[in-house]
């Protein structure tokens, strides 16, 4: 039989999804199961996209120019203006999902073999697009006391090699919900520049930030055009992740002309999806709003409960949906399979994803987990319940 290839093998399965067959065996037994361990809102999509679609009169479904539907751009380009990011239209490439973005950034910014420095714990994925690219990550640890805060930049140089080509940040951030400060960006800046660094910003929770504080752009920042790769996604903002429409932005003309040519290897992005997204830029503020709100709700009532449960501790996340927990467990891949396969309270379990599967560094996340708030409070409230008796009888509860 012949072989797979090294790199399939090295691929990280998903510590997002790789429980799913736990999960529908569960279901299948007749546990009722509340997913917080992906990120995928119950909020309603805006009718302003989902009406763009099903009134759509095409009569042939053809390819769109591989950089996406000029008409997009366009509009788009005004929609970041509207967040002081002064790009033009031409800075923009439409992708198949956030996730293409990125990693169409990693073929078009590193060589086989070069390095990527992102401060840990972050996005799972980011492990698998940098395999797929030949991309080593160099992980700089943040920390749980600190809530996740930008790790001191003093590390970030200590990993400085010949072979480091970039920095990759995600803000607000998935998995712990911070938000970096304007002040943590000009240290990065000032980084990038010194050595002459990609800096890449995956910034698709922007709508998502709390307590008054301030979303700070990558390219807000001045004189650093050239070393900036924004990577953005409507998955979130509209409750729109079955779109599958993103986009890779940036100032430098190179890194567009070379990734267009990914992108052109793989035609075109979605035709009905971008369709969907251009409407839904008309999408009213107060929808908004009225999000944000819901979020914020769910935010504190989640982080309440956990630090009232006697051995946990999560930190405030001050953006998206999502934070890491700190459990009184001895191994967070064991403790989340267990949830599914041994556990339950009243017929219901919780479903969470492991930790360990956003560090990049072995052993690391042992004791936490993500969860994402993304369901009705009603729905959280019992997520709580089920979480909270399910450490007192845990086998492997440390004390």
């Amino acid at each position: 039989m012949p072989l797979v290839s090294i790199k399939g093998k090295t691929m990280p399965a998903s510590p997002i999804r790789k429980l799913v067959p736990f999960a529908e065996t569960a279901k299948k037994e007749g546990k009722k199961i509340y997913h917080l361990n992906i990120g995928q809102p119950d909020i309603e999509t805006p009718s302003t996209l989902l009406d763009a679609v099903k009134n759509s009169n095409i009569k042939i479904l053809e390819y769109s120019h591989s950089a996406g539907i000029e008409s997009y751009r366009k509009k788009l380009a005004k929609y970041y203006n509207g967040f002081h990011i002064n790009i033009d239209w031409t800075d923009i490439m439409i992708t198949t999902g956030g996730s293409e973005a990125i990693e169409i950034a990693m073929m078009t910014c590193f060589n086989a073999g070069d390095e990527i420095i992102i401060p840990e714990p972050f996005y799972a994925n980011y492990n698998g697009f940098s395999c797929a690219a030949d991309v080593i990550v160099k992980p700089v640890k943040s920390t749980i006391e600190t809530g996740f805060s930008l790790p001191p930049i003093q590390e970030f140089e200590k990993l400085i090699t010949p072979k480091t080509k970039g920095i990759m940040i995600c803000n607000p951030g998935n998995p712990t919900g911070y938000l970096y400060s304007r002040q943590e960006l000009e240290l990065l800046k000032q980084l990038v520049l010194k050595y002459d660094l990609f800096l890449l910003s995956d910034e698709v929770y922007r709508e998502f930030c709390y307590d008054g504080k301030e979303y700070v752009s990558v390219m807000h920042l001045k004189d650093i055009d050239n070393n900036i790769i924004l990577l953005d996604s409507i998955s979130k903002r509209y409750s729109a992740c079955g779109a599958r429409i993103g986009a890779l932005i940036s100032k430098n003309k190179e890194v567009m002309i070379t990734a267009l040519k990914f992108a052109q290897a793989r035609l075109s992005p979605p035709t009905f999806g971008q369709i969907g997204a251009e409407a839904a830029l008309d999408t009213p503020k107060e929808y908004f709003d009225k999000v944000q709100k819901e979020y914020v709700e769910r935010r504190n009532f989640v982080i309440q409960t956990l630090n009232k449960m006697e051995g946990v501790f999560c930190p405030k996340p001050s953006g998206a949906f999502y934070c890491i927990a700190r459990l009184p467990i001895d191994n967070s891949d064991k403790f989340c399979q267990w949830l599914l396969e041994s556990f339950d309270f009243n017929g219901e379990t919780v479903m969470l994803a492991p930790a360990t599967g956003f560090y990049s560094t072995p052993g690391s996340g042992l004791n936490e987990v993500r969860l994402a708030y993304v369901l009705n409070k009603e729905s959280l409230q019992k997520a709580m319940v089920c979480l909270e008796n399910a450490l007192k009888v845990y086998p492997g509860r440390i004390k």
